[in-house]
């Protein structure tokens, strides 16, 4: 698995593809799971397979494992 650093203040874009048996998450239910490893102002968006997520990391700097559903990760401009 790929690593990804998140650092404090800063928006992130993540491109979410899901499986089939995962499409029947809601963007809420993925918007908390976001909220409950630290992100603030999150946003989900999209349906299906392919869900768009932004957020702001409000924490220290963090290096953690990406999750193989998630297939791209940027930084945003606030």
């Amino acid at each position: 698995m790929s690593k990804f650093t998140v650092h404090n203040g800063k928006r992130y874009r993540a491109i979410i593809s899901l499986r089939w048996w995962e499409q029947i998450a809601t963007n809420d239910k993925i918007a908390k799971m976001l909220r409950d490893v630290g992100f603030i102002d999150v946003r989900v968006s999209g349906n299906g397979e392919m869900r768009e997520a932004k957020g702001l990391w409000p924490l220290k700097d963090t290096t953690a494992e990406i999750p193989p559903q998630v297939s791209s990760i940027q930084e945003i401009e606030v």
